[in-house]
């Protein structure tokens, strides 16, 4: 540490100084957090979803598509079976 009243006012405005660096800090820490909580509440208000729900309702549509695809299919099939069923009957029943 220096000596004299130059060196105590130098120790002095380092000490306010690093006062003031720490308040920055923190002040910024603070409108951080304060414009991040801000966001977030514009963000519900507009009813915005997060990317991993809309990623996860995405495959869960992706899903769903395929089976409807793969549900389409397979009552056409069985319509054709059934077709062809009836038209058997039609011929075993009219002689």
């Amino acid at each position: 540490m220096t000596t004299g009243p130059q060196g105590r006012i130098y120790d002095e405005f380092a000490k306010l100084m690093n006062d003031a660096a720490g308040l920055a800090q923190s002040a910024g820490r603070e409108v951080s957090s304060a414009f991040r909580a801000q966001g977030e509440r514009f963000a519900s208000e507009l009813d915005l979803v997060r990317r991993e729900d809309l990623e996860t309702v995405q495959e869960i549509a992706t899903r769903a598509l395929a089976e409807v695809e793969r549900l389409s299919a397979r009552v056409a099939d069985l319509e054709k079976r059934l077709a062809h069923t009836e038209a058997e009957v039609e011929t075993v029943e009219t002689p």
